[in-house]
């Protein structure tokens, strides 16, 4: 009975998306492309030959993402909950094909497959199908959701196996993503707090034993406590995006003024790109960038708050905590909070990805924005 009033509610007729939610999108996705523009001219013309190579890149991802965004908007939600278990196991075999010839080898790291002119990384959708999966979950076992073999081992089980593949690529950074989803999926999926308690307490511990059992770990672990002890070194990274946000002061240098990006910045128009926001737009531009993100955010929780199915509602929140978790980590990385993770900053770090889904899991929102209970 509860299954066909979900699948009537599914295909339900549809209200307007919401504007705001769409605009804050597009006003990101634009931010993006004139700071990649920015950040990576100076290496793609040494590189490439053609200081547009990456922005161009950039503007064709952008409209694969925005493709994709206006796919998910209309996608009948019957379809997407439908698949559920075919987006998982899609996840697994992406992820999978990591370690295969296929995958791309990269500073002794396998994350990406190479499909001829771009390079995939699953991690980014397997964040989404986990999402998909958990909401899923959630919604159908409210009632047993508090009991250990229901409630606690399955979803544990999936996103344990998606960690492990993970860590065989390896990528330590990655599977701390998907932890965190889980994290925030069971609390506010009903699991019980003993159960999550437990379960972050092995995790620390068992975090710490990858941490310390690995050199290159245990060094980027002691060069973010004290980047400047080894500023030419493993410090390095952190210390020039440290630089960055000092030289922009309080109004910036302007944009396409920053010096860091001249090769003294690593990764300036990857996972330090925010660093480049900072010097050349200063403080003013980063509380502005703040808003921003905070207005998004918030379009995005209210959009989930006012769903009446409860499989929508897990969706749209876990949808959202992609994109915050990826917001917040980036920040914590490039303002040297947390160690290097090599998370991107959805919206605005140059890659077809990263981008890709940050305007899926927006396109998943707007779907969800027309049957918001206003």
């Amino acid at each position: 009975m509860s299954n066909q009033l979900n699948a009537k509610k599914h295909t339900a007729p549809m209200g307007k998306i919401d504007p705001w939610l769409l605009m804050i999108t597009l006003l990101l996705c634009g931010f993006g492309l004139i700071m990649v523009l920015s950040s990576s001219g100076i290496m793609a013309e040494r590189v490439y030959d053609d200081k547009y190579f990456f922005f161009k890149r950039q503007l064709m991802f952008s409209c694969v993402g925005i493709a994709a965004m206006l796919i998910c908007m209309q996608l009948p939600r019957k379809i997407l909950y439908g698949l559920t278990y075919l987006w998982v196991a899609g996840a697994i075999v992406m992820l999978g094909l990591c370690l295969s010839p296929l995958g791309v080898n990269v500073n002794g790291a396998s994350r990406w497959i190479n499909l001829g002119p771009v390079n995939l990384q699953p991690l980014e959708y397997a964040k989404v199908a986990l999402v998909l999966y958990l909401a899923y979950f959630f919604a159908r076992k409210q009632d047993m959701v508090q009991t250990f073999s229901v409630g606690f081992l399955p979803p544990f089980i999936v996103t344990g196996f998606l960690c492990g593949l993970l860590l065989l690529q390896p990528d330590f950074g990655g599977a701390v993503v998907l932890s965190g989803l889980l994290f925030f999926m069971c609390l506010v999926g009903g699991t019980r707090l003993s159960y999550l308690l437990l379960s972050m307490i092995f995790a620390g511990g068992a975090g710490w034993l990858l941490i310390s059992s690995s050199p290159y770990r245990l060094k980027r672990w002691t060069a973010f406590l004290d980047p400047f002890a080894s500023a030419q070194n493993e410090g390095y990274q952190l210390v020039q995006s440290l630089y960055a946000f000092g030289s922009g002061r309080i109004f910036g240098t302007g944009i396409g003024a920053g010096k860091q990006k001249l090769f003294f910045l690593p990764e300036a128009h990857n996972d330090f790109i925010m660093a480049v926001v900072g010097e050349e737009l200063g403080f003013v531009g980063m509380s502005l960038f703040f808003i921003a993100i905070g207005f998004f955010l918030w379009r995005a929780f209210r959009v989930t708050f006012q769903q009446e199915d409860l499989q929508d509602r897990f969706t749209g929140f876990g949808v959202t905590c992609i994109i915050a978790l990826g917001m917040i980590l980036n920040l914590a990385v490039v303002l040297g909070t947390v160690p290097p993770k090599g998370v991107a900053m959805p919206f605005i770090s140059y890659g077809g990805s990263s981008l890709t889904v940050s305007l899926i899991c927006a396109g998943i929102l707007l779907n969800l924005s027309r049957t918001a209970k206003q």
